[in-house]
């Protein structure tokens, strides 16, 4: 069976997370992403660690999966032009480059779509291209302070936190790989590629959802909640004997079974608590009984007791808890891959299935260079005295 992608070339410009994450994901899909980074160094992800295996940083390896590494020195007359060259073969570019870079470069959308009007060209920015912010530097850390998400992150007496991942370069990500599949789409009717335009800001402030939009319908002001829910109780993680377990009782029948588990039908009897407005309202008081209760038996006795009555809830999972769950095993979300350097490579998986296609590490994340000399030969029919040249030169 092919691959949704199957065919599609995609020229990876891009480095750190967002743009990484976005191309990698659409190598899952089929596409031949042909990663490029800088002679010697290569993307700045292979340097951050410790940990490393095998000479590649963890923080590397967990992007770039379905890859092929080409060297280019973009700053060389050369390399511009065999990033042009290849620019011409290619359906996809996706770059990260700061404001102004590319055009100096000679590789921006004006250049490169006048010699591939088909190509979807993508560019990731940390503010967008234009407005006060265009000239600073994009960290995810950073623009979700920006963007509002460590605002709202956080213990609820506590300060802002940031989240455990770099959600904001995630969330991006995310929404750069689907505007460029709607961009092939849309190709493929009208026959014309275009420029997409994203930045982490913008990506984090649409990823404000209901909090956004407390403020904008209502004029609300966001806190920090803990893991607590500020619309819903009892929505959030409690203290069991041997750990934290999250519970959702999200509406009102939950409510009712939640008690009876619970052992406290009088809480459910009670009006003050009947309907979830209420329950919003009497936090305060509410919760601790609730915690008191719970804190009574360990998280399997209440999983026990929660799962079979439709109960939304779940031990918090170390991380080695995740990759040991049996459902997480069971859809495959691990793989092991042959990596030359590594041998057996663990890798998370991939989340999304097909009907139609297996979706599949076909390629471990590439060493810098490894392919350079294998996508020059295939793509732009470069003989082995051509190559060598480039090398001797800095080039490749």
């Amino acid at each position: 069976m092919s691959l949704p992608l199957d065919g599609i070339v995609v020229l990876d410009l891009s480095r750190i997370l967002a743009g990484p994450y976005c191309t990698m994901m659409l190598g899952d899909l089929g596409a031949d992403v042909i990663k490029v980074e800088r002679p010697g160094s290569g993307d700045d992800t292979r340097t951050w660690g410790p940990p490393f295996a095998g000479g590649e940083a963890a923080y590397y390896l967990c992007l770039n999966r379905n890859k092929r590494s080409l060297t280019l020195d973009l700053a060389k007359p050369a390399g511009r032009g065999i990033a042009l060259d290849l620019a011409r073969k290619a359906d996809v570019l996706v770059e990260n480059f700061s404001p102004g870079v590319t055009d100096k470069l000679g590789i921006d959308w004006r250049a490169v779509s006048a010699i591939n009007p088909r190509l979807v060209y993508c560019s990731i920015t940390g503010y967008g291209p234009d407005g006060p912010y265009r000239d600073r530097t994009g960290y995810d850390m950073v623009v979700s302070a920006v963007g509002g998400l460590m605002g709202i992150t956080g213990e609820e007496d506590g300060g802002p936190v940031k989240a455990g991942v770099a959600i904001t370069d995630v969330t991006t990500g995310l929404m750069a790989q689907g505007a460029i599949t709607a961009a092939l789409l849309h190709r493929e009717r009208t026959g014309c590629g275009q420029k997409i335009d994203l930045s982490l800001l913008e990506a984090q402030v649409a990823a404000l959802v209901n909090i956004g939009s407390n403020y904008l319908v209502a004029g609300k002001k966001a806190r920090r909640w803990g893991t607590a829910h500020e619309s819903i109780v009892p929505y959030q993680a409690f203290q069991a004997k041997d750990g934290h377990i999250a519970i959702a009782a999200a509406n009102d029948k939950l409510w009712q079974r939640f008690c009876r588990v619970l052992g406290r039908p009088d809480l459910a009897a009670d009006e003050r608590y009947a309907t979830n407005p209420r329950r919003v309202e009497r936090r305060r008081e509410l919760i601790p009984v609730i915690a008191a209760e719970l804190a009574k038996r360990t998280r399997q006795e209440w999983m026990d007791l929660l799962v079979p009555e439709g109960i939304p809830c779940g031990p918090i999972n170390g991380i080695e808890d995740v990759f040991n769950d049996p459902q997480v095993l069971h859809r495959g979300m691990l793989e092991v891959v042959d990596h030359k350097t590594i041998g057996k490579l663990k890798l998370a998986g991939i989340p999304v299935k097909y009907s139609g296609a297996q979706l599949r590490v076909r390629r471990p994340p590439p060493l810098l260079g490894e392919h350079s000399a294998e996508i020059l030969r295939e793509y732009l029919d470069m003989d082995e005295r051509e190559i060598a040249q480039l090398r001797e030169e800095g080039v490749i």
